[in-house]
């Protein structure tokens, strides 16, 4: 991966971004896409969407979401430590004694999330799942008032920031979901700099996808695309605990996931897949019965309905303070959207037939 890549991914992954506070990671995308594009702009939501022109009138949409899951200050109390609640899908269990970052006011506070330790529990305690109730969050203050000076209720937390290449091109890191969709967007442009291609390009950076696919909703109904497809992660299926009878067979590393099923529209997978044969990536098939729970949902089903598809790079350790990911899969995701933009024009047939 060219540096200039390596460095977008590193930054944004780096950047804190849960849900409804996405903007510094996208002020990354935008100073990324800024001289890639021929128009940049951000919406009321806070998506921000890139356009590169095309020769065409299709107007062909790829999203991926800049926010991640994280913690968020309700209370604080008479002894200055932090109770807190979850923003998008936290699994309690994996908190305590975590190193987390608390955002005040362009301020960053480091904290540890606090519980009683094992020696001290109760047999039945011993027994139970951890609960948000039994945490807090401690920053060192002797009581509220000290740590109000730092903190104020509704500060957004994450997990501590910070990337490892476990080899060189398996990254773990806190934010790969769904930092990898945006960078797929990002890189998309750069792929495409040189091309004079028939399709509009809107690049999108939504927010709120952890809480509801909010930021894809508005962003689609705005550009209102011809086809859209989502670019996300998607559970790894590669180590131990997994039933592949159930999840099926899907690993880190042997390329991007192409994923069938009502949520996409039979002409754009089939299209992923030429596309996929003619640049020589290897892809993976996911199959989803039923909606996909991506940005993919809300683009399908804006206005009268839009040709949607789903691209998504495997993950390992999904929500978790370190997920798995390779940049070979994030690079044959931008490759095969590249060439499936250069196929396509105001002449293709989006519409189901036999």
């Amino acid at each position: 991966m060219e540096k200039d890549l390596r460095k977008f991914f590193k930054d944004m992954v780096q950047s804190p971004s849960p849900s409804g506070f996405e903007q510094p990671v996208q002020e990354i995308y935008r100073d990324f896409v800024k001289d890639l594009a021929d128009e940049v702009k951000t919406d009321v939501h806070g998506n921000v969407i890139a356009l590169k022109k095309g020769t065409g009138k299709l107007r062909f949409m790829v999203s991926g979401h800049a926010d991640e899951v994280g913690l968020m200050i309700k209370y604080i109390d008479e002894n200055g430590f932090i109770r807190f609640t979850t923003i998008g899908g936290v699994d309690s269990t994996l908190l305590p004694g975590l190193k987390v970052n608390i955002y005040h006011e362009k301020k960053v506070y480091r904290g540890i999330i606090g519980r009683k330790p094992i020696h001290l529990l109760k047999p039945e305690e011993r027994k139970k799942t951890v609960t948000l109730d039994e945490l807090w969050i401690d920053i060192g203050a002797k009581d509220k008032k000290d740590a109000e000076k730092k903190v104020a209720v509704g500060d957004p937390i994450t997990y501590s920031p910070g990337i490892e290449m476990l080899n060189r091109n398996i990254i773990a890191t806190k934010a790969t979901d769904n930092k990898s969709g945006v960078f797929v967007a990002g890189a998309l442009l750069k792929e495409l700099a040189d091309d004079k291609i028939s399709a509009n390009i809107y690049a999108v950076s939504s927010v709120q996808e952890e809480i509801g696919l909010r930021g894809a909703i508005t962003s689609a109904f705005g550009i209102d695309p011809h086809v859209g497809i989502a670019v996300d992660v998607t559970h790894a299926t590669d180590y131990p605990g997994i039933d592949k009878n159930v999840m099926g067979d899907i690993k880190i590393g042997q390329g991007p996931v192409l994923v069938v099923g009502a949520n996409i529209n039979p002409k754009v997978f089939s299209l992923l897949k030429k596309a996929a044969k003619k640049v020589k990536i290897k892809y993976q098939i996911e199959a989803a019965p039923r909606g996909t729970g991506t940005d993919a949902n809300a683009i399908q089903t804006t206005r009268s309905g839009v040709a949607s598809g789903l691209i998504s790079i495997p993950n390992r350790y999904m929500h978790t303070p370190n997920e798995i990911i390779s940049f070979n899969d994030l690079e044959g995701a931008v490759k095969i959207l590249a060439e499936f933009a250069r196929m396509i024009d105001d002449k293709t047939d989006f519409i189901p037939k036999i």
